[in-house]
């Protein structure tokens, strides 16, 4: 099993954290299977009902996250390492909601490690998360790999940080969630996490704060040795008024879909509630995480999830954004926001800002009629005239037009052009783009432009099928694509039969259209170019009944395809 941990900066402003493997692991895990079992001998949670005091504003309900209203608030963010690009915070946040998310993490210091952000650098934080209408997760980054990195300081620290900052945070628990330290213990001696844990949330609440608190996991925030979760019924009881949350950070630990599902289903299952509050997907020397595994569960549990992380991490490979810059989305921004189960398909904004009018009632005019160029088998480059607006456009919607007139947001952008991705070669679409402004007005829709996708290439393709795993009455698949040519496959659509009446209800890595036995499966735009003797997978979820005969013949892009 590997593990991860978090590389931050050692002076302030530097890049955020960078995930990488603790140094002779495998040495320390092999002494360690002995007493602690890891992966899928996980211990269970144990279950029982949650305390019956509730709080103000955002609070625990059922082992879910819920707002003062008692409506479901499931997030769909991002982290953003404000303490050491504070510069960059008030564009950051704006590009962050323009791309649909509505919940930020933002990352502070509480003066052991960095220089401490004051409390009224933290009010302004606050402020700019509500001015544009996000839930606002404030964490101490300091405590970060605890016992194992001797320049993190302690959760203690943290927590008489936090009563510091009381007069800037009571009244504000509608709007946001304390997220005690930040991956507050390392891989040295995990079973030490629990007790500060727990002392530190009495000493919150002995102090009277009433937010919602968020606790990290152990092992560097992975919990690969299971102390969290078997330790997550303590933790929360200890908790007096029962609005607490658990945060798993999902890196290279978390590499297949079982231990994925394992891991958020024990807490499901007790009623405890969990978000996702970091997690990664570009694959590098330590591992491959399955982010869409990860990205799909959260769905399917109606969990949280906040993205690794806006820009400025010393190795880029986790920028969402490049530069900061909303208009240059890394591959892996576009998977986060744009792609199956991501942010912009997926996030709802706070009840608490439909109820707060700024004032602002006039809505944007409709943007010019977007012209299309660079089309490719896969994208499309839309450009527009700008939108007009009282007050000032905040962003732009792209939207594709079905024929019965029904729209699905596609892109978002802060300026007036943008890239649809993820689309099917040879293929008519029918885009059209609105406006909004801050207070959530949108503007009437702009009139449509109709594009047509280029041929794909040529298709040489192999396909594998593997049943994953069954249960009574479904079944998880993979299918892993192989071109055999000689040139890149520029996107594709799939296609096969299920003999036995079996039904797709979840995928990953793209999208299926069913009818009856027979499945077309159009490429994400994560998965959609397969190089020359390159592989993509994809895996899904289905329904089946007493017999599961595997497809036979695939095709890609109507050519058949080769199977083993």
């Amino acid at each position: 099993m590997r593990t991860a941990r978090t590389a931050t900066p050692t002076t302030a402003p530097r890049s955020t954290a960078r995930k990488r493997p603790l140094e002779g692991l495998l040495t320390a895990l092999a002494g360690l299977l002995g007493l602690v079992l890891v992966t899928a001998a996980f211990p269970a949670v144990a279950h029982a009902e949650p305390p019956g005091v509730r709080a103000a504003g955002l609070h625990i309900s059922n082992g879910r996250l819920v707002e003062g209203n008692g409506n479901d608030f499931v997030m769909r963010g991002v982290n953003h390492a404000h303490t050491w690009y504070p510069g960059r915070t008030r564009q950051s946040l704006a590009d962050i909601k323009a791309l649909g998310a509505n919940t930020v993490r933002v990352v502070l210091a509480d003066g052991h490690r960095w220089s401490a952000n004051s409390p009224a650098d933290v009010a302004d934080v606050v402020a700019q998360c509500k001015a544009n209408r996000l839930i606002c997760v404030l964490e101490v980054h300091d405590t970060t790999g605890y016992g194992e990195d001797s320049a993190a300081g302690t959760l203690d620290e943290a927590a008489d940080y936090w009563i510091g900052l009381k007069d800037v945070l009571a009244g504000q628990e509608d709007y946001i969630v304390v997220n005690i330290g930040n991956e507050p213990w390392g891989n040295t001696d995990p079973a030490g996490w629990t007790a500060p844990t727990i002392a530190a949330v009495k000493k919150l609440r002995a102090a009277g704060l009433a937010h919602t608190l968020m606790v990290d996991a152990p092992n560097w925030g992975q919990d690969w040795q299971g102390v969290m979760r078997a330790q997550a019924r303590s933790v929360y009881d200890a908790d007096s008024t029962g609005n607490l949350i658990f945060s798993i950070h999902m890196y290279s630990v978390f590499d297949t879909a079982q231990e994925i599902t394992d891991y958020l289903n024990a807490f499901v299952d007790a009623k405890l509630p969990i978000l996702i509050g970091e997690f990664g997907g570009p694959a590098d020397q330590w591992g491959d995480p399955d982010e869409d595994t990860m990205m799909a569960a959260a769905g399917q549990l109606n969990l949280g999830y906040l993205a690794w992380s806006w820009s400025g991490n010393t190795d880029p490979i986790l920028d969402l954004a490049t530069g900061f810059d909303a208009t240059r989305l890394s591959s892996w921004g576009v998977r986060v926001f744009n792609g199956a189960d991501g942010i912009a398909r997926t996030a709802k904004e706070a009840t608490v800002y439909a109820g707060q009018s700024s004032g602002d009632t006039q809505a944007p005019t409709a943007p010019g009629t977007p012209s299309a160029s660079s089309a490719t088998a896969k994208s499309v480059t839309l450009t527009w005239a700008a939108a007009t607006d009282d007050v000032g456009v905040a962003g732009y919607d792209v939207v594709r037009v079905g024929g019965d007139g029904t729209e699905t947001r596609v892109a978002t952008s802060t300026t007036g052009t943008a890239t649809v991705t993820g689309l099917t070669a040879a293929t008519a679409y029918t885009f059209a783009v609105r406006a909004r402004d801050a207070a959530g007005n949108r503007s009437p829709r702009s009139a449509t432009v109709d594009v047509t996708t280029a041929e794909g290439a040529k298709t040489s393709c192999s396909v594998g099928y593997r049943v994953v795993g069954e249960w009574p009455g479904g079944f998880q698949g993979e299918i892993t694509i192989g071109n055999t040519g000689a040139t890149a496959i520029d996107g594709w659509t799939l296609g096969f039969a299920f003999a036995d009446g079996q039904t797709i209800s979840n995928m990953w890595g793209g999208t299926p259209t069913q009818s009856g036995g027979t499945v077309s499966v159009a490429a994400a735009s994560y998965t959609s170019t397969v190089p020359a003797g390159g592989k993509v997978t994809v895996g899904f979820t289905a329904a089946k009944g007493t017999a599961n005969t595997a497809p036979t013949a695939f095709t890609l892009n109507g050519a058949a395809c080769s199977t083993g």
